[in-house]
């Protein structure tokens, strides 16, 4: 098993040490949206799983094009109505970047 590379690219097979791009602010906002989207999805899911009884045409056929229905509309609402839970958490992700650079950056700038 010689001169394969690995999956991820590396000359040694190796996963990438490179997190330049990770605090980057389109990502991060990026990222706060797909988490607004999946937590509003986990939301709809979890009101339909709270219904109270067997509808007469209910279908599992009914059941997964409402499941890809929910999953479009907590898209749609974290696009345009968003409820503020993605934007907190790319917040708290910038300022946790920001402290983690300004600590890594102390170390280098003592003088003596």
């Amino acid at each position: 098993m010689t001169g394969i590379p690995g999956p991820i690219g590396s000359p040694g097979g190796g996963v990438s040490t490179d997190t330049s791009r990770l605090a980057s602010k389109e990502n991060l906002e990026a990222a706060g949206k797909r988490f607004e989207a999946i937590f509003v999805g986990m939301m709809l899911k979890s009101m339909r799983a709270a219904k109270l009884g067997e509808g007469l045409f209910d279908s599992k056929a009914q059941e997964q094009f409402r499941d890809m229905q929910d999953d479009k509309l907590a898209q749609s609402m974290a696009a345009h109505a968003p409820i503020g839970i993605g934007k907190a958490m790319t917040e708290f992700l910038a300022r946790a970047s920001a402290a983690s650079e300004d600590s890594a950056a102390k170390p280098g700038s003592m003088t003596p």
